[in-house]
């Protein structure tokens, strides 16, 4: 692939446009909001004019409730010899593209798993798909030649490809994604009217819940209308969930013996099921959770103290896993969770306490 198209250049569009640029695809960036293309072409994502030529690869990065029209547009044209979509619904825009008569044999719909709290072009990131997956949903009319293009882009953006059925698709985003996102929202929509003095006692707990409520309203308003059955679906489950919590809460509070023994196993049920699941969420390499141990280490919040921990680290030999920091409410330190696997624990602790780095718990 040596050409491409990037129509809307939003997040997404313009971290695949910065992937591909970096390995010497010429890309073309279209945007409805041309400040938005110009800032695209700012950050080193591609150049701000519409191709001379048939380019190779044309990508649909609009929402879901966009895709179709888009799509047509762009075939109308003739833009590109193959289109790909990268909205997270797939089922709506493939039936509203083959409604508006839109040649299928060249279009292909893709969807990244990968995204930020975060929005528009300067929160865009060329690492942003390495090692994600990136599900296809290709139908059976599809051209060999768009299957070998699309797949080119995602090998070129460093992600996974996996092929999926547009429903399972649209099914699993739901699970995954877009419920785990209104629900992220809903319990941050509590904070909205809550009291100052409960406000700053947040810790990492309710950050780590509603992290993702931060993304764009109108654009998570077009997503979930595009998959309001599957999501509503979950919901009705997670709602049955809520409801066994809620009377178990209950009936510990009414002091009743027999009845808060019933409420306690009910709800130790629902965390245990809610842990095993936990488990089962794939980390880094795509290894169970399970498979790793956390260090945590207390640091102090001045220059270089990070810096100063990374090191050591480094210098230890151990390999981490994943990192998250969790602050201190009020006080000039925060807490630096490290994952590793367990073999590399225990070496690990032993080379920071040698460097009089505080360890909690161990």
């Amino acid at each position: 692939m040596r050409t491409a198209a990037v129509i809307g250049t939003g997040l997404i569009g313009t971290s695949i446009a910065l992937a591909l640029t970096a390995k010497g695809v010429t890309v073309h960036l279209v945007d409805r909001e041309p400040m938005a293309a110009l800032t695209a072409a700012a950050v080193g994502a591609g150049i701000y004019e519409a191709p001379a030529e048939t380019v190779d690869l044309a990508i649909l990065a609009v929402p879901p409730a966009d895709v179709a029209h888009t799509l047509a547009e762009a075939q109308k044209r003739g833009l590109a010899h193959a289109y790909t979509d990268v909205a997270s619904v797939k089922s709506r825009p493939m039936r509203e593209a083959a409604a508006l008569g839109c040649d299928l044999t060249s279009y292909l719909g893709s969807h990244p798993m990968a995204g930020r709290e975060r929005s528009g072009p300067l929160a865009a990131r060329a690492d942003l798909f390495e090692g994600r997956s990136w599900a296809l949903t290709p139908l059976p009319t599809t051209s060999e030649l768009t299957r070998r293009t699309v797949a080119a882009m995602i090998g070129l953006c460093g992600a996974r490809p996996l092929v999926m059925d547009h429903d399972e698709h649209d099914n699993a985003v739901a699970l995954i994604s877009h419920t785990p996102h209104l629900v992220a929202g809903l319990m941050a929509a509590r904070l909205e009217t809550a009291a100052d003095s409960e406000i700053v006692m947040a810790g990492q707990g309710v950050r780590d819940v509603t992290r993702i409520a931060a993304g764009d309203p109108r654009l998570w308003l077009s997503i979930l209308a595009s998959n309001a059955e599957p999501v509503a679906e979950h919901l009705t489950a997670l709602a049955h969930d809520l409801e066994t919590a809620i009377a178990a809460l209950r009936g510990l509070a009414a002091g009743d013996a027999a009845e808060s023994d019933a409420a306690a196993d009910s709800l130790l049920g629902l965390l245990h099921s809610a842990r095993t699941g936990h488990d089962r969420l794939p980390n880094k390499h795509g290894a169970p959770k399970a498979g790793y141990v956390t260090v945590s280490v207390l640091v102090s919040d001045r220059p270089g103290e990070l810096a100063r921990l990374f090191a050591d680290i480094e210098a230890s030999g151990v390999n981490i896993e994943d990192v998250s920091i969790d602050h201190a409410p009020g006080k000039a330190s925060g807490l630096v969770e490290l994952l590793i696997t367990p073999e590399s624990a225990l070496a690990l602790s032993h080379s920071l306490r040698a460097r009089n780095m505080t360890l909690m718990g161990a």
